[in-house]
Formats: C-alpha cells, sequence, structure tokens
C-alpha cells in the first residue's frame, strides 16, 4: 500500500513538472511561480523529518499520505493556474476544499493529541469548534496574502502571482474553507494523528506558534493592504480656489 502511495506522489509530481513546462513555454509567470512552489511543498514534510532527527534525535512518523494529499492538491493548483481558475466555476472551489481539509486534518490531529494532555477534559464541540476556527482563519489570512499580491503586482507593473476576485470570491474561498473542515471532522478522519503522538510537548507548540503565526500575520498583512491602498488613492484637493 505504502508503494502505491509513493508511486501516486512520484505521478503527481511528474504532473507538476510537465505543468511547469507547459507555464514556462507559454510564458507565464504566474504559473511557473505557484507550480514551482507546488513542486517544493511536497518536500516540506520529508525536510522536517529530516531536520527533527538531527537536531533532536526523533522521527515525526512520517507516512507517504501527508506528501501525496499535499501532491494531488499541488497538481490541482498548479493546472488550475494555466485556464481553469478563470475558465471552470467550481475549480477554485475544489482546490480550496482540497487544501483547507488538509489543514483541518492537520490540525485536528494536533488538537486530539494536545487535549488528551490537557489539564482539563474537552468535549467533541471544542475540538470540531476549535479546528473549524482555525482553519478559517488560515483561510482568512490566505485570502489577505491575495490582496497583497495582487497589490504588489500593480505597484510593480508585473501580473500578480496569486489572482483576487473580488468580495463574492473571497466569501465563497472562506465557505468551502469551513466545508473541508467539516468534512474532515465528520469522517473522523484521524491519519495525522500517529505523527502528533510521536512528541507531543512538540505538537502543543506547534499548534501554538502556528495560532499565533495566524494571528499576527494576518493582522499585519492586514494592515498592509489597508495602507497601500489608501496610498493608491488619488488624493483630492480640498483646499477652496479664489
Amino acid at each position: 500500500m505504502e508503494r502505491l502511495l509513493f508511486l501516486g506522489v512520484f505521478a503527481c509530481l511528474a504532473g507538476i513538472a510537465v505543468i511547469f513546462h507547459t507555464a514556462v513555454r507559454q510564458r507565464n509567470a504566474p504559473a511557473v511561480v505557484n507550480t514551482g512552489v507546488s513542486f517544493l511543498l511536497v518536500f516540506v514534510p520529508v525536510l522536517v523529518d529530516v531536520l527533527t532527527h538531527w537536531f533532536y534525535g526523533i522521527r515525526v512518523g512520517l507516512s507517504p499520505e501527508l506528501p501525496l494529499w499535499i501532491a494531488v492538491t499541488g497538481l490541482f493548483h498548479s493546472y488550475g493556474m494555466l485556464g481553469p481558475y478563470d475558465e471552470i466555476s467550481w475549480w477554485d472551489h475544489l482546490t480550496h476544499t482540497l487544501s483547507a481539509a488538509l489543514v483541518a486534518a492537520l490540525l485536528y490531529a494536533g488538537v486530539i493529541v494536545a487535549l488528551e494532555y490537557a489539564p482539563v477534559a474537552a468535549g467533541t464541540g471544542l475540538i470540531w469548534v476549535t479546528v473549524v476556527l482555525v482553519t478559517l482563519l488560515s483561510g482568512v489570512f490566505w485570502e489577505v496574502i491575495e490582496l497583497l499580491a495582487r497589490d504588489f503586482g500593480r505597484r510593480c507593473n508585473l501580473p500578480p502571482v496569486l489572482e483576487h476576485y473580488g468580495r463574492r470570491d473571497t466569501v465563497l474561498d472562506l465557505f468551502f474553507d469551513v466545508v473541508g473542515a467539516v468534512l474532515v471532522l465528520a469522517a473522523d478522519l484521524r491519519l495525522f494523528v500517529p505523527m502528533a503522538e510521536v512528541s507531543p510537548k512538540t505538537t502543543v507548540a506547534a499548534l501554538v506558534v502556528v495560532l499565533g503565526g495566524l494571528v499576527v500575520g494576518s493582522l499585519v498583512t492586514s494592515l498592509i493592504v489597508v495602507v497601500a491602498q489608501a496610498e493608491s488613492k488619488p488624493r483630492t484637493d480640498s483646499g477652496r480656489s479664489d
């Protein structure tokens, strides 16, 4: 079974590489950047496993399901950059559901393990609320990043690496982020619990860092976007002429 999962990872990487080549030939800079990042992200879990073993002498219990999920999500996102995001109305909903479900699955595993060592008992409701809210917060952070990328592209007269399609699209993106989280919770998907159980203290610390990073990151990037948009508005002369 693991061999098949690893074959799936390699197949997705091959697909992403083909899309990267196509994007280069089309001189589609946003697709090149997004496809390159999607390819590299697949190796992040392996890098984390190597670094934790190197510095702390522990393994994170890496299973092929995690890089496969990242690879599948990256494949759909990369292909979307070649046109489906603009031509297929539901493509963006699909990629948001897939990515949010991955975030929620990792959070779910972390919260389950963290609460096992908490001094107070927590019910299923608290777990659901925590996972959904943090997944939603990660979605908000992503939407602000899209706005920042759009404004940066406009200032530098470059095509934006990430495209923002307006408020209605943002609301739909956040809705499908919640859908992805709810699907994970409804299925009681504990796929990554063994990874979280390897070092509970590290898991708790990672949850704190992630939550703090999302809160601070969302606030800082939102402030940057607001300031940038305020500066870009044309100034009107409020003075009275004689």
